[in-house]
């Protein structure tokens, strides 16, 4: 059968009279539920009640667990609103996390060690600058000279001269790129050397001290910690063990000398 049907035209949805009578909706009983009587119904209900009573368990002991969580990894949980000056430890409990940290920019600032070397990784870098513009105005000069004079060499003489000047150029172009790489590396064997041995004295101070479970590093520029508890500041007494130490190896040196 086809349907004819505008498509500009709105849809109508009335109900047309047609001949045909709309059969009547039949009424289907519906089966009752069964009964049961009270010796019967009762086993279910108790059940029922145990199932919620575990629910209801399982949840107070859920909530426990949680407390003793944060209560244990915060020492008295976190300070209340209604009280300002409530603070956690700065150090937790025996049995709890001990945490520390170093400031590191003040340390490098105060550490006689990494001040000597970064002295003498400047002297390296200004030596080696020195060494390139020496070469360089020698090159420079060397070249002058020969577009002075040249004409009064002979042919092999100017030829030769010739080479020599490009030979030297081509070392110079790639001169101060391995200079440059020379600096980076003793830059880097030095950051290493600075490392170890501030390590190694955290180790040792640690072992013989606080007893600390962390020590952080706390930096200025990059750190990933946004606050610090003060109290847990041990900056100063590790750059002066630094420097004690430093002093000691230094002595042992000149002595040795």
């Amino acid at each position: 059968m086809e349907i004819n049907q505008d498509l500009n035209q709105p849809v109508d949805n009335s109900v047309e009279n047609n001949t045909e009578e709309t059969p009547k909706e039949q009424f289907v009983p519906q089966a009752e539920a069964p009964k049961c009587n009270a010796d019967e119904c009762q086993p279910a209900q108790k059940k029922c009640h145990s199932h919620i009573s575990l629910m209801i368990l399982n949840i107070v002991l859920l909530i426990g667990l949680v407390v003793l969580y944060f209560l244990h990894f915060t020492g008295k949980g976190a300070p209340s609103r209604h009280n300002p000056s409530a603070s956690m430890p700065a150090i937790a409990e025996d049995g709890q996390l001990k945490v520390a940290y170093v400031d590191s920019d003040t340390l490098l600032a105060k550490y006689q060690y990494a001040l000597d070397l970064q002295e003498d990784l400047n002297r390296y870098k200004e030596a080696q600058e020195k060494s390139y513009q020496d070469q360089m105005m020698k090159f420079q000069k060397d070249y002058q000279n020969f577009i002075q004079t040249g004409e009064n060499m002979t042919l092999s003489q100017q030829q030769a001269k010739e080479a020599e000047l490009k030979q030297r150029a081509e070392k110079l172009s790639t001169l101060e790129a391995e200079l440059t790489s020379k600096v980076l590396q003793k830059q880097m064997d030095s950051n290493i050397e600075l490392l170890n041995r501030i390590f190694a004295f955290v180790r040792e101070y640690n072992a013989d001290n606080q007893q600390f479970d962390v020590i952080l590093r706390h930096t200025f520029n990059d750190s990933p910690t946004l606050y610090v508890n003060p109290a847990m500041d041990i900056t100063d007494e590790i750059i002066e063990g630094l420097n004690n130490e430093y002093k000691s190896v230094k002595a042992k040196k000149k002595a040795n000398k």
